[in-house]
């Protein structure tokens, strides 16, 4: 029997998140993860075989967290509600929206491993299958005001290291409302 694991794969994630988040995903070598973890890189090739393997673990977490609340907005028939999801997310999430909003899948993994692709694809599909069973709305429309508009929205204050300010949700609302063609005020 063996030595139980020093680390958990979520804190492994959790120190490569923090080097990512701060100095970009080309510092996220597998000697500085090991470094911020208090761990040798052994341990890190022992749980995930290779650094493509462990940032693409790490993008595979990052995304089923952001997707969670936005998939269930749009399930619940709730399109403002998946649009300030976004904003939201990062004032929480700081680390984690810096990650995925800031960098492409292809700039943590160089090479996707085959052994998540099942995993990104049911992420893919996820998403997909909920914009496409909102009803009432040209997906076109739906997908500008819930992903293209907050995303964009977010993106300058998160290149500046800083949280979204209050005022970003007021303005997706707006927007989200005209290109929807919904009532009411912002929430």
């Amino acid at each position: 029997m063996g030595r139980p694991a020093k680390f958990s794969q979520d804190q492994i994630l959790d120190a490569a998140l923090a080097v990512t988040a701060e100095d970009g995903p080309a510092a996220a070598t597998i000697a500085a993860i090991a470094e911020r973890l208090g761990g040798p890189s052994g341990s890190l090739y022992h749980r995930f075989g290779s650094r493509d393997l462990l940032l693409a673990s790490l993008w595979l977490r990052t995304v089923g967290r952001f997707q969670h609340g936005f998939v269930t907005a749009l399930k619940e028939g709730d399109a403002l509600a998946a649009a300030l999801h976004t904003p939201r997310w990062c004032r929480l999430h700081m680390d984690e929206a810096a990650v995925l909003l800031l960098y492409r899948r292809r700039d943590l993994a160089s090479a996707w491993p085959a052994e998540l692709s099942r995993d990104l694809e049911a992420l893919n599909t996820r998403v997909s299958d909920a914009l496409s069973s909102f009803t009432g709305v040209d997906r076109e429309r739906l997908v500008f005001a819930t992903v293209d508009v907050p995303y964009g929205a977010v993106r300058r204050h998160l290149l500046e290291r800083r949280p979204p300010p209050p005022l970003v949700d007021e303005l997706i609302a707006s927007t989200c409302r005209v290109v929807l063609r919904l009532g009411g005020s912002p929430g």
